[in-house]
């Protein structure tokens, strides 16, 4: 009978490799702002994926619209994209960021668009203490929080009504999937929606799933086979060890395809919107 996985667990793991893997290259000062010459371009990069149609965003703005007095708590909110759009549809918005860069960023925004229903708080989640909101959302940014009990249960005791999680839905064939099933036996080289939506499930929590068309983000693409080896490696913490370097080469000789000169990524993801109601 095969085992059930236990994905609180597995979180946590896949969690610490990604720190490792964002670390690898990075200034080693701890205390460092990672985001301090990289918040604009982000900003921008987020811009382009807000061209695009968005079910996740649909569904947020119809729950604020049937609450137009109501607050909410934005965990991870970067340069403010999803703030400055809920403070249209909602009474208070709280946009916490650990980065000052990225907060800093998101206070240009909010003057520049006079937007005065925005607290920003710079902090980590789930260290600071906020008051209740309505609504708390968070956006692709509880993948560095290895200790994912203690991030969503923290959400639902602030929480009045209702959580959302945004989060990476990767495809099951993808090359990244089929690198970690062979190197590690299971599919995920990152925490995934997959990996959340199972951990809540594992907590007691029976959440609802928007689910988005299509991804929103660009494939990567890479000028060499040898630097898109670099950047699986990397991702996988292996950077040190080339015992499975030949399986990883042949796989993305297979799958990359040549596009003006470069070898360019299949899609790999798309997003999910995970909510649930708290139950008091």
């Amino acid at each position: 009978m095969e085992k059930v996985t236990d994905w609180l667990l597995l979180w946590e793991q896949l969690s610490a490799v990604k720190k490792r893997c964002w670390r690898e290259g990075k200034p080693k000062n701890e205390k460092q702002d990672p985001w301090k010459d990289r918040a604009r371009s982000f900003d921008g990069m987020a811009k382009k994926r807000w061209s695009r149609p968005n079910a996740s965003r649909d569904c947020l703005l119809a729950t604020l619209t049937r609450h137009p007095d109501s607050t909410v708590l934005d965990i991870g909110a970067g340069t403010g994209s999803w703030a400055l759009l809920m403070a249209r549809h909602a009474a208070r918005v709280t946009a916490m960021d650990p980065s000052e860069a990225m907060c800093a960023v998101m206070e240009e925004k909010l003057a520049a668009g006079n937007v005065t229903n925005v607290t920003i708080v710079q902090g980590s989640w789930p260290d600071v203490d906020v008051d209740a909101h309505d609504f708390s959302f968070a956006s692709h940014s509880m993948y560095g929080v290895a200790d994912f009990r203690a991030f969503v249960e923290k959400m639902i005791r602030v929480t009045r009504q209702t959580c959302f999680l945004l989060m990476r839905v990767l495809y099951t064939d993808t090359i990244m999937a089929r690198a970690a099933t062979k190197i590690w036996g299971q599919p995920y080289d990152s925490p995934t929606f997959q990996v959340a939506y199972n951990a809540l499930m594992q907590m007691g929590i029976y959440p609802d799933v928007i689910m988005e068309a299509e991804g929103g983000w660009d494939p990567w693409s890479h000028d060499s086979i040898d630097e898109a080896l670099g950047e699986v490696k990397r991702r996988l913490t292996l950077l040190d060890d080339p015992s499975h370097d030949r399986f990883l080469r042949s796989l993305l000789e297979k799958s990359l395809a040549r596009e003006n000169g470069r070898y360019v990524w299949p899609a790999g993801n798309r997003s999910g919107l995970i909510r649930w109601n708290v139950s008091r």
